[in-house]
Formats: C-alpha cells, sequence, structure tokens
C-alpha cells in the first residue's frame, strides 16, 4: 500500500544513488534550475500553454524526453522508448499485439493512463499529425523519425482546451530539431538470442544555417528494417494449447492443455448424416466421424502455431525537411515536411474451412447430382463416405459436411505498404511584442494492403459440384463454371488440391485506405497591461480541421464470399471549426512564502458537422512558496468528438477468442436465474435434452464464435473531468541534494458519458447472470446443431459503441532526478514511480458500485493494469567511456475478475507475478566525433508470464500479454555514430 512512509523511503533512495532511473525527466520546475542566460531573458512555450514566458513551465504534470535518452536507448521506433513510462498504458497496436489485424498490422501508437489510443492526443511541433490509423486520429510512430527528435514532452491531464479534442489523458508532443548544423551519421545492426528480429538501421541528418543566423534548412534521412519472430521459435508459444483453468482448475490456470490442436486438419475431417441432428451413431451412441482413410475416427490434428507470428517484420523509409526563412526583422516563413514508407507484413496459419462457410443454408455438401432425373456420384467422393451419408434436405441427393484446413492455399499473408505524407507551412513573428503565427497543414495516409490465402467461395461451390464424364473422370456440373475455367477440387485427403483446383478456387484479398487530414490556424501570444507582480499574458487563437478517411476491401471480402470476416466498406468525414482563449495572471511576486503565486485558465469552443457544439475548459494555479518549493493545481473538462469509424463503421464480422459460455455446465434441474436465462434458448434446451440433462459445450463450439461489430452515427462528444494536484521540490540550500528535483502529482480522470465497445464476455455476463435483455440483444445461439457445431452454442457475439459507458482513473506519479560528480565521472540518475489507485470502466449509466475496476488486472479487452509501475535509470559517462542502465518494472496482477465470476472463481484468485526488465548500452567515444555503442536489451533474458490461449489478454500466437510482457527475449545491437 502507498503511504507516507512509502514515499519517504522512495525519496531518500534516490539521492543515495540508486543506480537506475527512467529516460523521461521531469520538465524543470523554475526557471532557476537552467543556468542564467547571457542575454535578454528568452520566451518559451512549453506544452500545456499557449502562452510565452520566461521560464515557464505547466501546470500539469509534465516530462520531457530529450534526444540524448533517445540515442541511448537505441530504439527504432518511439514507441519503444516511450512503453517504458509507467504514465503509458497498453497500446492497442504495437509490432508484437497487431499480427492477427485485418488492418494496422505492425503500426505502433501509443496510449496514456489507459484510457485508449484515441483519447491521447500526438502532436509534432505542437500541431496535429496525420493518422496512421483509418477512420481514427491515433498515429503511427512509425512514421516519426525517432533520430530527427530534439525531444518528447509528455503532459498527463485534460488539455483539450489547449489543443483541442482527444486530450482526454493528455498529450505527447513531439518536438523535431531545430537550428541543426552539421551531418550526423547513425548506423545500428542488432538482432536476439534466437538469432531472428534482425534490425538494421541508417539514418543521416544535416543541417545549416545562414551567416545571421535568421534562416536554416534540416534534413533528415532514414532507413530501419526489424525482422520477424515466430511463434515456432519460441518454446512457450510452439505449440497449440489451452489453459487447464477452462476444466475448472484455476490452481493449473498457468498450466498448458498442450497440444491442443485444432481439429480442422489438411487431411480433412468428414461427418455423414444418416439422422435428423446430423450425425451417424454407433452401436455405443458414438458419434462416427471419418478420416480419409476411411477409419472411424479423427484426423491429426493441426498445429496453428507452427505459422504464426510474435513480431510483425517491418520495413521504413523515413524523409523529413524542416526549415525557416526571414523575411525581415520581426518576421519569417517556416515549413515542416515529413514522408514514410513503410512495409509490414503478417503471417498467420493455413485458412480453416468447414461445409456452413460454402453452403451456409444447409451447412451441407451435395456428394452427387440429379443428371436426367438420375442420381449421380460425384466421383471425388470417396466410396465410404457415400456409403453412409443421406438426403438431408429432401432434394434427393445425399449430403455430407466436412472441416479441412486448406493447407494447399499456403498461410494467410498479408502485405501492407503505407505512405504518410505530411506539409505544413506557415508565418510567425512578433510585433510590438506580440507573437503571432499563421499556418496550414495536409497530411496523408494511404495504405495498399495485399493478402493471400483465403478461398473464393462462389468458385469452390462449383468446384465442388462435379460429376463424371464419358470416362468417369470428373468434371465441373455448371457449363457455364466450366466455361469460366473451373477445375473440380478433391477435399478428401492431404495434399489432394490439384494446382488447376487451387488457382480456380484462390481469392486473393485487397484493402486500399487513405486518410486525409486538413488543417488551419492562427494565433497571437503576448502580455496585457500590468500588475503587481507582473504582466498579464494572453494566447488567443483559432483553428479549422477537416478530417476523412475511407477503407475498402476487395468485393469478396465485403460480402463475405472469401470464408473469412465480412468487412463491408468503411467512409466518413466531418469538420470543425474551434477558438480559444488563455490567459496567465501573476497575483503575487517575491513576498513572504509566496515567491510567485500565478493562475491560469484556458477556454475553447468547437462546433463540429458531427456533433455540434463542444466546451472544454481549464483552470489552474502555480505557487512557488520558496525557489526550493512548488505547488500546482490544474481542474479542467476535455472533449473527444468520436472518430469516423466510431460514427460510420458498418456492421464487420470478426471472430473472438476466448470467451466463456456463463451457460456452459447448467443442468435441467437447477433454479438459478442464471438457469433460467439460458434454458429460454431452445438450442439451449435441445443440447441439454441431447447430453442428460447438461448443456455441454466441445472444443469446436468454443472456436466457432463470430460476431459483428458496429459503429453509431447517432454518438455525442464525450466529456472527460481531470484533476492534478503536485508538488514539487528542488533543495538547492541542502548540499547534499544539489542538482536534485522531486515531483509528486495527483491525478484523477473521469468520463461520465464516454464512447464505449460493450466488452463481449461482459454481455455475456450481464446477459446469463443478471438477465439484462440490452445485452442479450448482442447474442445469438444456434436453435439446432450445424455439423460438429452444438445446439444452443453461441454463433454470434455482437458489441456496438454506445455513449452509455463510463470510464475513470486515478492515481498518484512520482519522479525523480539527481545529477552531479561522482568518482572520476559524471552520474545522472532518474525515477518515475506510478501508483494506480483506480481504473474503472461502466457499461451503462448506473450507481458506483456497478464499476468494473480493473486496478491489478489483466482483462479481456487487452488492458494491463498494475497497481505499481516504475522505470529507473543510471547514466555514469567517464573520460571516453559510457554506460546507460534502465530498469523497467511491472507490478503484479491478478487475471479479469469478470472472467473468473464467469468459472465461479474468487476475484484474485489466479496471480501474475512482476516483471522487471533490464537494458544496458556501452559507449565508447573513438573521437569526439566518432563513437560507438554496444546495446542489451532484456538484458537477463526475464521470461514473459504464461498467459496462455483461453485466459484473458492473451495475444494470439504469443501465449502472453504481447503488449505489455517482452515475448523475444535478450537482443543485442551495436551502432556507429559520426558527427561532422
Amino acid at each position: 500500500m502507498f503511504t507516507e512512509k512509502t514515499l519517504y523511503r522512495l525519496l531518500r533512495f534516490i539521492p543515495c544513488g540508486a543506480a537506475l532511473a527512467l529516460p523521461l525527466a521531469p520538465a524543470p520546475a523554475h526557471a532557476q534550475d537552467q543556468p542564467a542566460p547571457a542575454g535578454p531573458v528568452q520566451q518559451v512555450v512549453v506544452t500545456g500553454s499557449r502562452i510565452a514566458a520566461p521560464g515557464a513551465d505547466s501546470p500539469s504534470p509534465l516530462q520531457v524526453l530529450g534526444a540524448a535518452d533517445i540515442a541511448a536507448s537505441g530504439a527504432t521506433n518511439l514507441q519503444e522508448l516511450l512503453q517504458k513510462n509507467p504514465t503509458m498504458g497498453t497500446p492497442a497496436l504495437s509490432r508484437t499485439n497487431s499480427n492477427f489485424l485485418t488492418s494496422g498490422g505492425g503500426v505502433t501508437t501509443v496510449n496514456l493512463r489507459n484510457m485508449g489510443d484515441s483519447r491521447t492526443l500526438v502532436l509534432v511541433n505542437g500541431r496535429r499529425f496525420v493518422s496512421g490509423v483509418p477512420g481514427d486520429t491515433a498515429v503511427d510512430l512509425n512514421t516519426i523519425p525517432t533520430d530527427f527528435i530534439e525531444r518528447v514532452e509528455l503532459l498527463t491531464g485534460g488539455a483539450s482546451a489547449t489543443y483541442g479534442s482527444d486530450a482526454v489523458a493528455g498529450v505527447v508532443n513531439i518536438i523535431l530539431k531545430r537550428n541543426f548544423e552539421g551531418l550526423v551519421i547513425d548506423a545500428q545492426a542488432g538482432q536476439s538470442h534466437a538469432r531472428d528480429d534482425d534490425k538494421r538501421k541508417l539514418s543521416l541528418t544535416f543541417g545549416t544555417t545562414s551567416a545571421d543566423g535568421a534562416s536554416n534548412l534540416m534534413g533528415h534521412f532514414g532507413y530501419s528494417k526489424q525482422g520477424a519472430v515466430y511463434s515456432r521459435d519460441r518454446p512457450f508459444a510452439a505449440v497449440d494449447q489451452t489453459s487447464a483453468i477452462t476444466r475448472g482448475r484455476p490452481d493449473l490456470a498457468f498450466t498448458p492443455i498442450r497440444p491442443y490442436y485444432s481439429g480442422f486438419a489438411p487431411a480433412g475431417r468428414f461427418f455423414v448424416d444418416n439422422d435428423a441432428d446430423g450425425f451417424t451413431y454407433d452401436a455405443s451412441g458414438n458419434i462416427i466421424q471419418f478420416d480419409t482413410n476411411g477409419a472411424n475416427g479423427p484426423a491429426t490434428g493441426y498445429n496453428r502455431s507452427a505459422l504464426r507470428a510474435i513480431a510483425v517484420p517491418t520495413e521504413r523509409y523515413l524523409f523529413a525537411l524542416n526549415g525557416t526563412r526571414a523575411l525581415g526583422d520581426n518576421l519569417s516563413a517556416f515549413f515542416e515536411g515529413t514522408y514514410a514508407s513503410t512495409k509490414t507484413t503478417t503471417n498467420i496459419e493455413s485458412f480453416p474451412l468447414g461445409a456452413d462457410d460454402v453452403f451456409r443454408q444447409s451447412g451441407q455438401v451435395p456428394a452427387g447430382a440429379l443428371v436426367g432425373g438420375v442420381l449421380v456420384k460425384n466421383p471425388l467422393v470417396p466410396q465410404y463416405v457415400w456409403d453412409r451419408i443421406s438426403d438431408n434436405d429432401d432434394d434427393g441427393i445425399p449430403d455430407y459436411y466436412f472441416q479441412r484446413r486448406l493447407s494447399e492455399f499456403g498461410p494467410r499473408r498479408a502485405q501492407a505498404d503505407r505512405d504518410t505524407f505530411r506539409l505544413a507551412t506557415g508565418l510567425k513573428g512578433t510585433a510590438r511584442d506580440w507573437n503571432y503565427e499563421a499556418f496550414i497543414s495536409y497530411g496523408r495516409t494511404k495504405e495498399a494492403q495485399s493478402s493471400t490465402g483465403q478461398v473464393n467461395v462462389p468458385n469452390l461451390r462449383y468446384a465442388l459440384d462435379a460429376v463424371p464424364d464419358t470416362t468417369g473422370a470428373a468434371v465441373c456440373r455448371d457449363a457455364n463454371a466450366v466455361a469460366e475455367g473451373c477445375v473440380p477440387i478433391n477435399i478428401f485427403g492431404l495434399g489432394t488440391v490439384t494446382p488447376g483446383a487451387l488457382k480456380y478456387v484462390t481469392a486473393p484479398g485487397s484493402l486500399l485506405t487513405s486518410i486525409t487530414q486538413k488543417l488551419a490556424g492562427a494565433s497571437v501570444n503576448g502580455e496585457l497591461w500590468q500588475l503587481p507582480a507582473g504582466k498579464i499574458g494572453l494566447a488567443a487563437g483559432v483553428e479549422w480541421r477537416s478530417e476523412e478517411s475511407n477503407a475498402v476491401p476487395d468485393p469478396l471480402t465485403q460480402a463475405g464470399l472469401n470464408a473469412g470476416n465480412a468487412t463491408p466498406p468503411t467512409y466518413g468525414k466531418y469538420q470543425v471549426r474551434e477558438a480559444f482563449v488563455e490567459t496567465r495572471v501573476p497575483l503575487l511576486k517575491d513576498r513572504p512564502l509566496a515567491r510567485d503565486l500565478s493562475l491560469l485558465a484556458t477556454f475553447r469552443h468547437g462546433d463540429y458537422s458531427t456533433v455540434g457544439s463542444t466546451n472544454s475548459w481549464n483552470a489552474g494555479g502555480e505557487w512557488s512558496v520558496t525557489p526550493d518549493i512548488k505547488f500546482r493545481a490544474t481542474r479542467a473538462q476535455s472533449t473527444r468528438a468520436p472518430n469516423i469509424n466510431e460514427l460510420y463503421q458498418a456492421p464487420s464480422q470478426d471472430f473472438p477468442t476466448g470467451l466463456v459460455d456463463p451457460c456452459e455446465g447448467v443442468t435441467s434441474g437447477m433454479g438459478s436465474p442464471l438457469a433460467v436465462n439460458c434454458m429460454a434458448a431452445p438450442g439451449v434446451q435441445a443440447n441439454m435434452a441431447a447430453n442428460g440433462g447438461v448443456f455441454t459445450l466441445q472444443q469446436a463450439d468454443r472456436q466457432g464464435i463470430s460476431g459483428y461489430n458496429s459503429g453509431n452515427p447517432n454518438l455525442k462528444a464525450e466529456k472527460g473531468r481531470s484533476t492534478t494536484v503536485g508538488l514539487v521540490l528542488t533543495p538547492r540550500s541542502v548540499a547534499a541534494l544539489a542538482g536534485a528535483t522531486f515531483t509528486i502529482d495527483y491525478f484523477k480522470i473521469d468520463i461520465a458519458d464516454a464512447i464505449v465497445a460493450t466488452e463481449r464476455q461482459y454481455a455475456l455476463d450481464q446477459c446469463y447472470n443478471a438477465g439484462n435483455p440490452v445485452f442479450c440483444g448482442f447474442i445469438k445461439r444456434r436453435p439446432v446443431a450445424v455439423g460438429n457445431l452444438s445446439a444452443g452454442s453461441i454463433e454470434d457475439s455482437d458489441t456496438a459503441v454506445t455513449n452509455s459507458g463510463g470510464l475513470g482513473t486515478e492515481g498518484v506519479d512520482l519522479t525523480a532526478s539527481w545529477a552531479g560528480r561522482m568518482g572520476p565521472g559524471r552520474l545522472s540518475t532518474r525515477l518515475a514511480y506510478t501508483r494506480l489507485r483506480e481504473l474503472w470502466t461502466q457499461a451503462t449509466p448506473g450507481p458506483e458500485d456497478q464499476r468494473n475496476n480493473d486496478v491489478g488486472e489483466v482483462t479481456s479487452s487487452q488492458i494491463n493494469a498494475p497497481r505499481n509501475k516504475a522505470v529507473l535509470n543510471a547514466a555514469y559517462k567517464w573520460g571516453n567511456f559510457g554506460l546507460n542502465w534502465t530498469a523497467t518494472y511491472n507490478g503484479p496482477v491478478a487475471l479479469d475478475d469478470q472472467f473468473l465470476k464467469s468459472l465461479d472463481i474468487a476475484p484474485g484468485a489466479v496471480k501474475i507475478g512482476s516483471r522487471t526488465y533490464n537494458d544496458f548500452q556501452f559507449t565508447y567515444d573513438l573521437r569526439k566525433s566518432i563513437q560507438f555503442y554496444l546495446g542489451l536489451d532484456n538484458a537477463f533474458n526475464a521470461k514473459p508470464p504464461p498467459i496462455i490461449s483461453g485466459l484473458p489478454g492473451t495475444t494470439t500466437g504469443a501465449e502472453t500479454d504481447a503488449s505489455t510482457y517482452d515475448p523475444i527475449g535478450r537482443r543485442y545491437y551495436l551502432g556507429l555514430r559520426v558527427t561532422l
């Protein structure tokens, strides 16, 4: 538990030489923290305010990551470094969690406070950047050149009044290099201990400044390539498995049932039908199912993990060009240009096909045809199957059911080529001590994706409908199909699909997306009349923004005729006009117990073409008691307008995993509300009648759940209220602590009308345990058995977005830093620690006791929220040698309490231990302009916890939460940096 004693120990620990710390240092608390300027005091602007002032800093918690910190991490992508900060939550998209996504494979985003990627606003030089995710506002950090960054400022807490929509959780402001002169070349190569995850990186950064210093030009070229990591190359993920907790043993939650192969085997499984319920039984009542040899037994299973990827291979080309041109003494023009070309490739197992994917009405395949009124057998149907099947739909033709892995099609692979272009230009200057700026910006992200491994269902129907020709060989029965190249397909057995049939039934997939962002704005900032404590600062401005996005899959995918997810096109756009005003009012200065006291306030009004008017505000204050002690506080209302996907996404098919049916195990003799609600479904009653009065599910039932994700055009903007209260200590009067800075900040963010997608597991629990008809509307059960899928099993579990949800978080941030001489060299240490008190969600309005608090849990919605997170760093420089050590700590968590309740297991009963990752970088300066560096990430090869299939929070293919824990293992890299 977090107590004053704990805080005291931490504060005492750091300056005494803790050898760890965070590469995200707290921002300077006062101007005096920096060396006194030689000339006039420079006016600066920091993230969180648009008012320029001497040594100003934000009243909200602000942390800064410098270019040296980025270099010391060896990070290829900025996300790799930002994720070490304890204020960051689980990103929706990363290289290690996006392999199974239809769109977004390899994209990297950030998620402050676990409030969602869309509630974290990413800026570049204080202005918005075009999204990398169709229909969303999340920025793909692949498009930001890491070596061209001067610093990154993290502002936690609502900032919509200052920057507009989406800054509900905070802001990540990426400041690119300015006034850079010379040339820097950085080359790097590395790989993991398993000889995969190959990394190659080359960057060139150059800059030149005019003789008078008024104009400059800077450019950057970067290339990087990160290789794939496959599940088969990690023992903990190499074989399909599932958690033994599904057998009712909580003590075996992390014990895998292994192998747990898929029933969709490459050789095929074939089910015959001589009975009304769809199967044939032997004398003992066992279902007869035939493998390709005609024996009474299943075909060999299939190991899906053999083809899955843990890390998506990513290749990037980055170009950036920035510059300013003086047009007079007090006027200059500026421009910022960025181009990023990214290529990613996802890889998953071959497609699992069932007869019901092809013949969705009957779920059965005709084994022959009526030719001239005479029943003719398909020559490719084995005689042993023909002898055992019957007519299921009274059309005079025997039918059969099959399941088959389409191994001849190869793995399902999707290659995405993304191009992001952004150009911003404008004028800035001063007039009578007032600063002004006007700009326009255009950004566009395009993606062209091509995929393999899918099947053309209409063509497959024709290919399965074969009759004998005059020689007895199989030919397609439909003459038109024959004219279009139809080749009969033999699905009975391993490797029986001929190249001709494969070509005819293969369906290459495609996806074309584009995101367009247009911005224009103008602002002024300066000072009004003089008060006793100083001048009143003022900033005001207007902004206009247009967002447009579309995603268009190929026609077969749109119609669901490739046996995969039915994904309709999504298109939408909106515009917003906004105006803002901000003021800073100094109340006291150089008074006893009030070295400085100022109030700050910001108001923004927006007019959206979709949701109408919105208002955001921010009020705060700063009180410097002495040069060593400062208090800060803010109260804000932030807004977030729904994005294009949330508004306009048409019902898109999904295949969720890890769902637990609350009705499983219910018996006919039970009278509980759960049992009554379950038995209200006719399919459940039929299932119980066939299984001795017990509702029974098979492996195929758990793996055969589909569902649809939908948008909602009636959404309103959500409003978040945030509070931060903090203390900054810079104890320069204490000699032993000279050079140290400590901050402690309390934060609380609440959203009462959050835009949320209902969690599927939550909907299941609310429908059957609570009898809520709203959530029952999301669930469809099979009324009868279909193939080997049981009656009463879940066919569709849908979800949609609404404003009915609530979302909130509360906790404490602590940062500490110290730098100074130690021994023959210089040591700098820094720490960031977050103690999380609450992280709650609420699906519908209601009392607080209906909130689901996810603190200390890993959830079914892929949120990992330990109570305690910390990052510590130590950097030591001695002559030509340097050492940087970073340790990242993730505290223990338990499995989602809602998941455990569905299994009648007490919340908190199944825990996952903490993990600490240690990263090192060694540097050697061969000369002033040449530096060699060697890095080790996860140096002690800390293994990820086994969050295996069937458990909440698992990443498919990784058998752990790959968004939080490291599934790759120890990695090495070697680099050379040359400065000219």
